[in-house]
This record gives structure tokens, C-alpha cells and sequence, in this order.
């Protein structure tokens, strides 16, 4: 799009009209409707003549030309109105509707002008007035057009008078002066034209950017909505993530109005689901061979696997509940009950085994799966306040577990209920989990290992295997490099690839409007067949754009579009909202001094018209006088803020500054200016038109007493014979009203000034136009009736003129004329002005949603994910091809536990079968989630929640150079950090167990070292960690004691140098590990001093 305020300039409107969108735009929206309204107006005016043509008595003989040249006109008009209609037609043919129009209109002036008795240098000055201003408003040609249209109107009109009079035989009175005045009054509609089109384009072409952006916006309001379910959707079941994406911009909007309000209880997200399947399982050999991967190795394989085992579950019909580092656990049955489950886990575990022993066979390396399923009933549902993980809850959950861990490695591990929903689909034997797993031991639950039917048929797969040899060649690799090399040919989907594809399109929305969009025609696009991605969605959203923009345009000018837009396009245009029709009237106008200047303009010609052709008295200077003054104090104020532009900043106290701004901005003061500049202007316009009238009336009975006298005296004068004493009778009361008609043209100015004030209040000018046509045609059609009927005797002697020619009914006639035009014209305009208001506030509002969705968005991810890992995916350098992996020297991590709430929990009809206990977990890990927010954690993050287990790390959000520069000032400070939170955790729960009456423990375990993070799972991406140290970490918390904090001997030495106290436990055995010197931190000492 040009840059404001050069429309004018043909090179830019060129460079506008090239938008083929906008052409549309401004066809339908503005073009379209101004011409149908002037041929309506135009058709009612040459019926209007044809009857008063009629009425008057005239025979079409007499005035064959005049009746002539407006049926055919009339014709011309009602054919262009019909044609019209044909959009196509209208859109490729409107510069020629506008130039046949505008001939039309031109020819029918000239034949008015000869058409009659006599010309008179006023003739038809009102009609091509009329032509010149509905060449600048309501027909559709651009600015350059319109301005030679204009001159060739005005200057053909004052030469062919200015030729024709100057050659007649009989002078005429004030020649000269009449032809300056009719250029003026032209000059007057030039100017006023074309500041009416320039502030209309402009405000049209605003309204277009808005319009634009407004449906842009739309657009990417949409697809944050589809990014912000696609967030919740990658970590939630939909039935559950809805329910907290109500709740979480419920609570964001009390947040706004209510501060300070807090609830007392956390919202609980959690539901009851009965006869369903659990499927846990674990890799087992995995840790070893992670130790020897690099990070981008580790992330890799377990993103593979687990993509792998997503495509199980959903072909299976599973839900991925999550994964504990190379534990993976699910359930069939969820969120819809299935009578299927029992098999589909099963199936899903037999097939899970198939694909690790696949992975075996092919790579050599040493690893298996280990299954286990449990039927029965769940709790799940999300608790905490950050890092949301849809999560299951039950005894029969922790059985699951158990089935797991007292498997056997390949198999598929099952319970006697889940072997009773099988119906004998599957063939067992007897399992012995009692054999392998304490937990099973106590509760002596008889196992059953699966039999997988595939087996028989093993001897048939192992001919698609790679031969031996193939297998030699790649055992002389490392076994990462060779689980990675494999398992990346199973092209699982990287994390959050939904999101990027959405947040692609979403970033082309986001182009601020205002430029010309060059890539809106869709043929240039079409002709690159080799397009990638990205330049195919941007295809596709232009595309999307295109045929909303088209069909917002074809729906501006409907009835029913004004009615939706809250606007109704009847008597008066208003907004049915009353809070937006207040806010429409206090809208800041800037341009209020320029509607003053350009009414002050329209006031400098109708003195200048006075000076040149009225007769000049007292009230006539004193009159203008008063009404200079009061419009210069207006337009002084109107621009007083102008002068900062170029006077000293010591004057900006002075108070016209302030009186200035606040015109543009307070309807108080801006409507009652506008009030006095409108009426100074019409009451000026025919104010002097009464001391003319009184003194026309004393001319007349002196000129009659004196003719009187001198009948008895000489009747031989040579000068007294040219005429009879009626005719110079006729000739003193007639020719001095030459002036009448440039009053009607005064007043037709004056009407034209409530038009140039385009954004004030469409009532207060209509009331005033209408108020001031009926004024004037009072005026000239009875009080100064004599005038124009003694006028037209000096003129027309005893002859009857044709309509056209008659001074009194042309004057009455083109006033209507006018007025119903401006009417008509200031309607239009105030609609547009109010649609151009309304796509403002619709933007505002939504650009506010926006901002709203996107800081949404952005606190779901990083609900998700860290805010740094966040940046990964969302932020400007996002890298869409990579996985997420980063490695890290010194991570401190942190598992704490409340080892009592296991006893704690229990289902039974009191507590609504759990649910009741799980609300007290929710409290507990969202008080712990809240401590996340002070700035003295803010390198805490939490990773998650198993069970009733909060893991945390800290020192993830740190890069590797700048952890060493951390090193060398502080040694592991954030080791310290670490600690403060645990201490902080058990000070929640002391106070939590105040409230509760409860007596819960913390159990904590932390240990520090190089970890691995990444983000891994396409269907439900995840955050994790992984690495020795976590492993450490999480055997400091399970072989913990209550109340306590457990580290390990490095971890106790670095808080040692930090200032804190331990004590040692001694030697305890720790399973992978062996046996580990272990240290509790002191507790009651703290830091020692």
C-alpha cells in the first residue's frame, strides 16, 4: 500500500490500483453504493423537472430541446443503473460509467445554457457546481481524473459565457464580476471536492488496512487457538484439557478484576474410570547402554522408541499416560471405556517385545522388554500447578508397577483379573511374579506370563533378518551408534512437529498491514511447482485470506452485515451498543482543524461572491466581520498545537495547547465548535440578502414617486422616448437583482460546508442541513418572491421561461438538489466512518486476545517445557529439523517424596473411592509448585510428579560456558539452591499438616552430576533428564529416611564448602550401585556460621 497522504500522486495510486484486493475493496465498498445512491438522485431530478415542466403550463413545442435532452438523459441514467448491477461490468467498466455520466451531465448543462430566451452570465452556475462535486464524491474515478474533469467543467463553463456574452449585442450588468464570481464559486467546489475525496480515499484506505488486519488477525487468532490446543492436546486427553483451558482463562480474568483473590483449594482435574488395563514397561538393559551414549545418541534412541511404542498404543487403542526415564506405562480404555482393553495392552506389550527383539536381532545389542498388565480402576487427571503430566492414581496402578518389575524380561506379565477379561484370547503359563517381586509376595497374587502366538512363526521372521555377516560388520561399532543408525530409519515424529507447522503459518500473519501484499494473486505462485513447505502453508493462508477479505467485502454493504456489525443502516446510521456508540463519539479527531479550514475556505468565497457581485453596505462589512473573527479565533485554536512545531518548548504552557488537544479529543468542546462554524457559515451565506431586500423597497417607491412627476413635464426627451415609463420602471426594479441567483450559489456553499466535517456527528449535520434547506427555500419563495418575479419580468418581459431559466424554481430546485445529495453523501460517509471504527475496536480487541492467546500459549509450553528448552521450539531461532538435547556437567537433582501418603491413601465411599485423598496430594504438590515462583528458586525447575514423588533440578537453565564462569566464582552455587528448596518444601508440609491435621514427612534424596536433558515423544512430547547422577539421586530418596536429606559423599563436600553441616549414615546399599557412603544434611544447624 502507498504511504499516506500521497493518493494524489499518480505514481503511488498506480501502485495501489495494482492490488487487485483493494480495487475489489473500493469498488464494492465505496465506489459502488455513491453511484447507485447519484443515479437515484439524478433520475429523481429529471422526473422532478419533467413535472414541474408539466405543472407549469408549457407546451413541448415550445421547449422541444429542454424536454428532449432530459427524457433521454433520464434513459441514459436508468440504463447505467441497470448495468451497474452486472458486478463484473461495473467493476471493469466503472471509469467509463463515471466519464459517459460525467459527458451526460456536461452536455445537458451546455444545452440548459442555450436553451431559451437570453443567457445570463449565472447560468446553470449551481448545476455544474453540482457537476464539479459529484465528480470528487460519489462518481468513481480516481483523484487525477477527477481534478481534469473538474478544470474542464469549470473553465469550459466560464469561457463559453465569457465568448458569448462578450460578443452579444446587449451588455449586461457587472459582466465582468459575475464571470470572476462563477471561477470562484467553482475554485470553492474544486477545493472542497477534492479535500472530500483525499480525506475519504485516506479514511477508505485505513478502513481497508484495518479490514485486512482485522481478518489477519482473525486468522491468527485461530491458529493460536489450534497452537493452544495442540499444547494441551501434547499433554493432555482432550475431555480433561478443555475443562482447564476454560479454568485457566476463567481464573486469568478474575485475576484482572479480583487481584488479590485467592481460593482456598487448588482446582482438582482429576476423574474416576472403571474396568480398564495398565500396561507398564520397562527396557531393560537400557541404563547400561545410555552411559555410553552421547547426548544427541541418548535423545535419539529414546524419541525413536518411544515414538515407536506411541504408534503401538494407537493402533492398539492405548493412551500413553508417561514415561519415567526408560520406563514407559499406558492404559486401554481411556477416556472411553472399551470392552476391549485387557486384550489391546496385551497386544500392545506382545507387539512392544516384538519391536525391541527386532531392534536386538539387528543391531546385536544387548537389551529386552519387560511387561507388565493389571486390570482394573484408575484416578487420572493432572495435579500441581507446572508441568502438567496427565497422570493415573490408584492401588491398582501400583500393582501394574509391581507386574512390571517382577517380570520377565520378553515377556508379557499379566494378573489373574486381566486374564479373566482375556476370555481366553491368549495363552498363558504361569508367571511366579511372587518369586521376583516382595510386593507380590504380600499380597500373594497368583501371575501369568503370555504366551505370544507369533513365536511359531519366529522361524519365518528370521529370513527378513540381516545375515550374519551384515551383523558382524556392524558389531565393530559402538552399540549406541549402532541403536541410533537403526532406530533412526524408523523416522518416528520429533517433538511438537504439529506445533511448527502451525506456528509457520502463524508467522506470516503476523506482517503488519499497510504494504502492498504482492503475493495476494495466487497465478505467479501457482507457476513454482518446486515449493516447499513453508511456501505452500503461505500459499494456502493468502489463499484463505483472499476468500475472506472477498467475502467481508461483498457482505460491508448488506443490510444484514450492518446489523451484524451492530451498525443499522436506516434513518441513522448508530451502534445498538450503547458503550460502543459512546466510545464511537469520544474518539480522538485529529483532523478537526482541517474540517475548520476547509469550512473557512468555503466561508473566504462566499465573501468574496459578496464583494464581487452584491451590493455593498454596512451590514455587509460588519456582518463578515463579526463571522472572520469568530472563524479565525476557531481555526487559532484549532492549530494552536501546531506551534510546538516551531515555537520554544517555554511555550507549551501556554493554554491554547491544551484548549487545542482537547478539541481533538472532548465532543464537549469539539461539537459546540463545530455548531458555530457551520452556522456562521449558512447564516452568512444569506444574511445581507434582507438589507438588499429593504433597500430594493425604497428604491422602488422613490423610483415610482419620481416617474410619477415627471409624466406631466416633457415628453419629447430623446432619452425618455426609448422607453415607456413601465418599461424603465421594469428596469430599475428588475436589473439591479442580477445578484439573486449567486445568493442561491452562497447558500448552496454554505450547505456544502456540513458536509466537509466527515466524522462529527451525523445527526447534528443532517439536522442542520435539513433545518437550512428548508430555510432558504422559505426564503426565496416567499419572502424575497417579488425579487425573482420582477427578475424574471426584466429578463423574460411577458414570456414564460423554461424551467431551467426561471431564477426562483432553479434556485429552490438545485437547493433540494444539493441537500438531498449531502444527505445522502454524509450518510455514506458516516457509515464507513463508523464500519472504519468498528474494525478498529474489533482489531483492538483481538490484537488483546492475541497477546492473550500467545502468553497462553507460551505459559502452557513452558507448563510443558523449561522456558529456555521453550526457545527451542517457539522462539525466533526455533530449529524445527533438531531434536532438543543438551548435555550438562553439574546438575544438581532433587527427588522428594511423602512415603505416608501411600498409607494415607485408600478408596472407599468416603473418600469417593480415593478421589478425596488425591485432593490433598494436589494441595501438597501445588504448594510446592508455588515455590517455584520466587526469584530466590528461579533456577529450580521442576521435571515431575511420580506418584507422590516431586522431582526437581537445578542448574539446567545454564549453558555450559556459562556454568564454568559459575564455577570458578561459586562452586556449584545452585547445589545450595537446591537444598534451600528442599528445606522450603518441608516447611509447606509442616504447615499443610497444620490445616490437614495430618502428620506427612518429606523424604529427600539429592545427589549432582552431568545429566542429559531433551525433549522426546511426538504424540505427548516430554522434558526429562537422564544420567547416572538422576539414577543416584533417586536411590538417595527410595533408601531415604523421613524428615530428612540424603546426598552423597561428592554432594555433601560441595555443601560443605557452601556452609552447610552433614553428619554421615555410613555405608547402605544402593541397587546397581552397590554400597555408598551416604550423608544426612543437618537440619536444625542449617548453614554453619
Amino acid at each position: 500500500m502507498p504511504s499516506r497522504g500521497k493518493y494524489f500522486i499518480n505514481e503511488n495510486e498506480t501502485r495501489r490500483r495494482t492490488d487487485s484486493l483493494f480495487e475489489t475493496y473500493f469498488c464494492i465498498t465505496q465506489q459502488f453504493p455513491l453511484v447507485f445512491l447519484f443515479l437515484l438522485i439524478i433520475a429523481a431530478a429529471c422526473i422532478s423537472l419533467i413535472i414541474v415542466f408539466a405543472a407549469s403550463g408549457l407546451r413541448v413545442q415550445d421547449h422541444l430541446r429542454f424536454f428532449v435532452t432530459l427524457c433521454t438523459a433520464l434513459g441514459i441514467f436508468v440504463v447505467i443503473f441497470v448495468l451497474i448491477f452486472i458486478e463484473s461490468l461495473f467493476q471493469r467498466c466503472m471509469k467509463i460509467f463515471a466519464l459517459f455520466i460525467w459527458l451526460c451531465l456536461l452536455t445537458m448543462g451546455f444545452i440548459f445554457i442555450f436553451t431559451g430566451e437570453r443567457i445570463s452570465a449565472w447560468d446553470q452556475v449551481p448545476f455544474f457546481l453540482y457537476i464539479i462535486f459529484v465528480l470528487y464524491t460519489m462518481l468513481p474515478l480516481s483523484m487525477r481524473d477527477a481534478i481534469i474533469a473538474s478544470l474542464l467543467s469549470s473553465v469550459s463553463h466560464v469561457l463559453t459565457l465569457s465568448i458569448y456574452l462578450s460578443t452579444t449585442s446587449e451588455p449586461l450588468t457587472f459582466l465582468a464580476q459575475q464571470l470572476v464570481s462563477n471561477a470562484v464559486i467553482f475554485l470553492c467546489g474544486c477545493l472542497v471536492g477534492f479535500f472530500h475525496k483525499f480525506s475519504m480515499e485516506r479514511a477508505l484506505e485505513q478502513t481497508y488496512e484495518d479490514t485486512l488486519s482485522c481478518i489477519q488477525i482473525g486468522m491468527q487468532l485461530d491458529v493460536k487457538k489450534k497452537q493452544q490446543e495442540s499444547l494441551l492436546l501434547s499433554v493432555l486427553p482432550v475431555y480433561i484439557s478443555m475443562e482447564m483451558k476454560l479454568s485457566i482463562i476463567e481464573r486469568l480474568r478474575e485475576s484482572n478484576y479480583y487481584p488479590h483473590k485467592r481460593d482456598n483449594f487448588h482446582s482438582l482435574y482429576v476423574k474416576r474410570h472403571q474396568n480398564v488395563s495398565i500396561l507398564y514397561a520397562d527396557i531393560v538393559g537400557f541404563t547400561r547402554l545410555a552411559s555410553d551414549c552421547s547426548p544427541k545418541e541418548l535423545v535419539v534412541m529414546l524419541n525413536e522408541l518411544f515414538g515407536k511404542f506411541d504408534q503401538i498404543a494407537k493402533e492398539n487403542e492405548c493412551m500413553r499416560i508417561k514415561i519415567l526415564g526408560d520406563c514407559y506405562y499406558c492404559v486401554s480404555g481411556l477416556p472411553v471405556s472399551l470392552p476391549k482393553h485387557a486384550r489391546n495392552c496385551v497386544k500392545m506389550g506382545l507387539d512392544m517385545c516384538e519391536a525391541i527383539e527386532q531392534v536386538r536381532a539387528v543391531t546385536g545389542v544387548d537389551i529386552s522388554m519387560r511387561v507388565g498388565v493389571h486390570s482394573g480402576n484408575v484416578l487420572c487427571g493432572v495435579i500441581g500447578l507446572r508441568k502438567w503430566q496427565y497422570d493415573v492414581w490408584s492401588h491398582d496402578v501400583t500393582l501394574a508397577n509391581h507386574m512390571e518389575s517382577g517380570g520377565v524380561p520378553g515377556r508379557v506379565h499379566i494378573t489373574a483379573t486381566t486374564l479373566s477379561y482375556l476370555q481366553k484370547a491368549y495363552e498363558v503359563e504361569e508367571g511366579n511374579g511372587h518369586q521376583r517381586n516382595a510386593y507380590l509376595n504380600e499380597l500373594k497374587l497368583k501371575t501369568y506370563l503370555v504366551i505370544d502366538p507369533r513365536t511359531t512363526q519366529q522361524s519365518l521372521k528370521s529370513r527378513h533378518l540381516p545375515k550374519p555377516g551384515y551383523v558382524n560388520d556392524r558389531l565393530k561399532m559402538r552399540a549406541s551408534v549402532r541403536m541410533t543408525r537403526y532406530l533412526e530409519s524408523w523416522g518416528a515424529v520429533k517433538p511438537f512437529a504439529h506445533l511448527q507447522q502451525r506456528e509457520s503459518v502463524g508467522s506470516e500473519i503476523s506482517t503488519p498491514s499497510g504494504k502492498t501484499r504482492k503475493e495476494i494473486p495466487m497465478r505467479s505462485l501457482g507457476l513454482h511447482r518446486s515449493l516447499d513447505r513453508n511456501k505452500s502453508q503461505k500459499r494456502r493462508f493468502e489463499e484463505e485470506l483472499h476468500e475472506k477479505m472477498i467475502t467481508t467485502i461483498n457482505g460491508i454493504n448488506s443490510h444484514k452485515e450492518s446489523i451484524k456489525c451492530g451498525i443499522f443502516a436506516g434513518v441513522t446510521p448508530s451502534f445498538s451498543e450503547k458503550g460502543l456508540e459512546k466510545a464511537y463519539r469520544s474518539v480522538c479527531l485529529p483532523y478537526m482543524r482541517y474540517y475548520a479550514a476547509c469550512a473557512t475556505l468555503i466561508f473566504g468565497s462566499i465573501f468574496v461572491v459578496h464583494l464581487l457581485v452584491m451590493p455593498l453596505n454596512v451590514l455587509l462589512g460588519v456582518s463578515f466581520g463579526i463571522a472572520a473573527v469568530v472563524l479565525l479565533i476557531i481555526l487559532f485554536v484549532s492549530f494552536a498545537g501546531y506551534a510546538k512545531l516551531w515555537m520554544n518548548n517555554s511555550s507549551s504552557s501556554n493554554p491554547f495547547f491544551g484548549i487545542s488537544e482537547a478539541v481533538t479529543k472532548k465532543p464537549i468542546l469539539r461539537l459546540p465548535l463545530t455548531l458555530i462554524v457551520i452556522i456562521v457559515v449558512l447564516v452568512i451565506s444569506v444574511l445581507n440578502l434582507y438589507s438588499n431586500t429593504e433597500m430594493h423597497t425604497k428604491t422602488n417607491e422613490t423610483s415610482h414617486l419620481f416617474h410619477l412627476q415627471n409624466n406631466t413635464n416633457a415628453a419629447g426627451n430623446e432619452n425618455d422616448n426609448l422607453t415607456d415609463p413601465s418599461q424603465n420602471k421594469t428596469n430599475s426594479s428588475g436589473r439591479e437583482n442580477y445578484f439573486l441567483p449567486y445568493y442561491v450559489c452562497c447558500c448552496i456553499l454554505g450547505l456544502i460546508a456540513c458536509s466537509v466535517f466527515l466524522r462529527i456527528s451525523f445527526e447534528v449535520k443532517a439536522l442542520l442541513l435539513i433545518i437550512a434547506c428548508v430555510v432558504y427555500n422559505i426564503i426565496f419563495l416567499k419572502n424575497c418572491a417579488v425579487l425573482f418575479e420582477e427578475y424574471k419580468t426584466f429578463l423574460y418581459d411577458s414570456v414564460t421561461p423554461s424551467p431551467t431559466k426561471n431564477p426562483k424554481i432553479m434556485g429552490s430546485f438545485y437547493l433540494i438538489l444539493f441537500g438531498f445529495t449531502l444527505l445522502f453523501l454524509i450518510k455514506q460517509n458516516a457509515y464507513y466512518c463508523r464500519l472504519d471504527f468498528l474494525w478498529k475496536n474489533k482489531f483492538k480487541r483481538e490484537r488483546e486476545e492475541i497477546e492473550t492467546m500467545e502468553n497462553l500459549n507460551r505459559l502452557l509450553l513452558e507448563n510443558v517445557l523449561p522456558g529456555h528448552v521453550a526457545k527451542h521450539f517457539i522462539g525466533e531461532n526455533k530449529k524445527n529439523e533438531e531434536l532438543y538435547h543438551q548435555s550438562y556437567d553439574c546438575v544438581c537433582i532433587m527427588f522428594a517424596s511423602v512415603p505416608d501418603f501411600k498409607e494415607f491413601y485408600t478408596e472407599c465411599d468416603v473418600n469417593k473411592e480415593g478421589l478425596e485423598c488425591l485432593r490433598l496430594l494436589n494441595e501438597i504438590i501445588a504448594d510446592f509448585d508455588e515455590l517455584l515462583s520466587k526469584p530466590k528458586f528461579s533456577s529450580v525447575e521442576k521435571i515431575k510428579t511420580i506418584g507422590s514423588t516431586y522431582m526437581a533440578a537445578a542448574g539446567l537453565s545454564i549453558g555450559s560456558g556459562q556454568e564454568n564462569k559459575q564455577d570458578k566464582e561459586k562452586p556449584c552455587a545452585h547445589i545450595g539452591i537446591m537444598v534451600e528448596f528442599a528445606t522450603a518444601l518441608m516447611s509447606k508440609l509442616d504447615g499443610i499438616n497444620r490445616h490437614s491435621f495430618n502428620n506427612f514427612k518429606l523424604r529427600v534424596g539429592i545427589n549432582h552430576g552431568p545429566v542429559i536433558a531433551g525433549v522426546i515423544g511426538a504424540q505427548k512430547p516430554q522434558y526429562d533428564i537422564w544420567g547416572n547422577a538422576v539414577n543416584v539421586a533417586s536411590r538417595m530418596e527410595s533408601t531415604g529416611e523421613l524428615g530428612k536429606i540424603q546426598v552423597t559423599e561428592e554432594t555433601c563436600n560441595v555443601l560443605r564448602q557452601l556452609g552447610y553441616s552433614c553428619e554421615s549414615r555410613g555405608l547402605i546399599s544402593v541397587k546397581g550401585k552397590g554400597d555408598l557412603q551416604t550423608y544426612f544434611l543437618c537440619m536444625d544447624m542449617n548453614k554453619s556460621h
